[in-house]
């Protein structure tokens, strides 16, 4: 059976190895005559999955020791939530720049749980461009300063870290997780869905430094508290047994592939010779400023937009799937995460070529 080229901005596409890895385990998963789906995570057996992506993740990210690794649901959105319920303790106050849809959410979330100060917001632009770092407006007394690195809809990327901040730094690194090399030491907390670079849904990576735990709201679940799940193995409750396995194939197939620093560079490759193609045609164009454009999320338009629809069938003839932009913005979009080959880049290239040249 023919794959397609998946651009799918999430759940994202999976390494092919692991797909296989996976079929060919599903029914008897290290000799013991049942799916990993079917045994109970509190076994040895489960319970060494789970150490594993703890200890593989710390490697690919160079994670300090002062940093705990856990595993959480209810995906990145939840924590718009979890994560003032954990470490605002007595503060009311939260330091929050928009640069897009995401960002936008979780103001919307976390203004239930104490006041925002917006540091920036790029908005006027349409979320086409980013605030300048030396214009970032913090306040002294804020529990932590949230961005989101990354935003999937409007295909903006941070090309900074925010840091020189009065307080801890959050980060919604969702879409571009492990996919190049940064500083874990520059945030208080890093928070990720897992269903574009980790693997598949159903699990939320959350890193989180010592010294913010201990501050969780005395009312809220167990579950939702990071010191508790970090002193239970992110097993306070039943975990999404078999995300969990995939991820740790994911995290292996990574490795595989030269760790961060290796895949960063065929990320870079990747977004380039897309890039490229969109700026050098009066056919197509990307909206967003050249200093702020996402590596993993490429949004762009045709001069006609009455081509749209032509463009998405025939490409799906070709087997480029899910090319759709959002529907908040329109258009078309491509998401080229870790598990997106280089060649699938290439064959979108290729098909754009020709498309214009057909329809130009």
């Amino acid at each position: 059976m023919e794959r397609n080229y998946n651009f799918c901005a999430g759940p994202s596409t999976l390494p092919e190895a692991v797909l296989r890895q996976a079929q060919a385990e599903l029914l008897n998963w290290h000799g013991l005559g049942a799916s990993v789906m079917e045994i109970s995570h509190r076994s040895k057996d489960f319970e060494a999955i789970v150490t594993q992506c703890e200890q593989k993740m710390r490697s690919l990210l160079n994670i300090p020791e002062n940093y705990k690794v856990i595993f959480l649901q209810g995906g990145a959105y939840a924590q718009f939530s979890m994560i003032p319920l954990n470490l605002l303790g007595n503060n009311t106050r939260i330091d929050m720049i928009e640069t897009g849809v995401w960002s936008s959410k979780a103001i919307g979330a976390m203004k239930r749980y104490a006041d925002i100060n917006i540091a920036a917001s790029t908005k006027d632009t349409k979320f086409t461009t980013l605030p300048e770092a030396n214009a970032l407006n913090f306040s002294e007394d804020s529990a932590f300063v949230h961005y989101c690195d990354n935003e999937t809809i409007n295909g903006v990327e941070f090309n900074y870290i925010v840091d020189n901040t009065p307080s801890p730094v959050v980060a919604d690194m969702s879409s571009n997780i492990l996919s190049r090399e940064f500083d874990v030491s520059k945030f208080g907390v890093i928070y990720a869905g897992a269903q574009k670079n980790i693997g598949p849904s159903g699990v939320t990576l959350v890193i989180v430094r010592d010294d913010l735990l201990g501050k969780a709201d005395s009312k809220m679940s167990d579950v939702f508290n990071y010191e508790l799940q970090s002193k239970n193995l992110s097993m306070i409750n039943t975990p999404p047994t078999f995300s969990l396995y995939m991820i740790d194939l994911v995290l292996t197939w990574l490795q595989n592939q030269g760790g961060v620093a290796a895949i960063e560079q065929v990320n870079n490759a990747k977004a380039t010779m897309l890039y490229d193609l969109i700026d050098k045609s009066e056919f197509y164009n990307n909206p967003v400023a050249v200093n702020a454009r996402s590596r993993m999320n490429v949004p762009f338009t045709i001069v006609n937009s009455e081509l749209d629809p032509i463009f998405l069938a025939k490409a799906k003839e070709q087997g480029l799937i899910n090319l759709e932009g959002h529907r908040s913005v329109g258009g078309m979009r491509a998401s080229i995460y870790n598990a997106l080959p280089l060649e699938g880049v290439k064959a979108l290239c290729e098909f754009m070529s020709d498309f214009e040249k057909q329809y130009g």
